[in-house]
């Protein structure tokens, strides 16, 4: 087994900072293989010490894949073996109790087990202030003892702060954070780090862009943008500088990676997991069908110098600044 590394959310949840996420098994992303494959595929990364996986109430049939790994590998291993943490995305409406703990019941039977390890809040509309309703129940829930920790799902830092000033225990927040995209450097990850929230970071590849499989290729053409993920991120791309720069940090990140004997994405994933308050980092597999898992695993192999921090500076300097253009994290989803 290859070096992992970990940390922990909230009072008493370890992860491992390489996360598996399951988005691509929401159908987003063409096939989905069988049940039997995912478990298999899932039993091979918890073995490999990556023992935390990322999913949605949302994503596909994600939350029951995890109930079949739970009756068909999780017997005999303690709670804390594996880490699943999902999701709840409601539409903006009544934030009852019920409707809050209908919610996590749902997922509570459908991943089979008693306590969520880490249920990530996500809201729509700020201007609809039920999400405080909505909070409030699943903190109460917390004390109870069905979700062991709450975190939230790309909110920004202002809102970010307005939630913990109302006592809500905020253990983390996912937000999208790459070399590319290094918005939660403004405000985010100091606010995350003074108040012991872990950052937990998606989109750190950009769907797979931030690859050796790129590097010096012409701009793809739309029918190549065959998945969600690559469609998201390409446009990510051009809002960001456009296909040329693009190509420049990729020359850059191939560079260092050379100098430690590591990948583009070893390289881009390493710059993320070096930020403060980062508490993992996400990167997507499509389980059952592709495997890059021992490539992934190298990002532990290394540790990135001032030299490498200036060489990819000179190339995001020229940049648009995501911050000003978009907003601050998750604005992207409220227009």
């Amino acid at each position: 087994m290859k070096h992992m590394e970990y940390s922990r959310i909230g009072e008493d949840l370890t992860i491992s900072k390489l996360v598996t996420g399951l988005w691509q098994l929401s159908g987003a992303h063409g096939y989905v293989p069988s049940t039997s494959s995912v478990v298999t595929a899932m039993k091979g990364y918890v073995d490999n010490g990556v023992t935390t996986f990322d999913l949605a109430d949302h994503y596909g049939d994600a939350e029951i894949y995890v109930g079949e790994f739970r009756k068909h590998v999780g017997k005999g291993f303690s709670d804390n073996h594996f880490q699943f943490l999902t999701k709840w995305v409601p539409r903006p409406g009544p934030m009852s109790k019920r409707v809050v703990e209908d919610a996590v019941d749902r997922s509570l039977k459908r991943m089979q087990c008693d306590r969520l390890d880490l249920l990530q809040f996500h809201w729509w509309d700020y201007s609809d202030k039920r999400y405080f309703d909505a909070l409030g129940h699943l903190q109460e829930l917390v004390d109870q003892g069905k979700l062991r920790c709450l975190g939230l799902t790309n909110f920004d830092t202002e809102h970010l702060q307005t939630i913990v000033s109302q006592g809500i225990k905020v253990c983390s927040n996912q937000v999208q954070f790459s070399v590319l995209d290094q918005r939660p450097l403004v405000e985010m990850v100091d606010y995350c780090h003074q108040h012991g929230i872990g950052v937990l970071a998606y989109g750190t590849l950009c769907g797979g862009f931030l690859s050796e499989k790129y590097v010096g290729l012409p701009e793809p053409s739309r029918r190549a943008l065959d998945t969600a993920s690559l469609v998201k991120y390409y446009q990510m791309i051009r809002v960001w500088g456009g296909w040329g720069l693009f190509q420049e940090l990729l020359f850059v990140l191939k560079e260092i990676g050379e100098k430690y004997g590591v990948g583009v994405s070893q390289v881009a994933m390493r710059f993320v997991l070096e930020q403060r308050a980062v508490a993992g980092i996400l990167v997507g597999a499509r389980l059952g069908l592709s495997d890059h898992l021992s490539d992934n695993l190298n990002v532990f192999q290394c540790q990135l110098d001032e030299e490498d921090y200036q060489k990819i500076q000179s190339v995001t300097n020229k940049a648009n600044d995501l911050y000003r253009v978009i907003g601050d994290c998750g604005d992207e989803y409220r227009g």
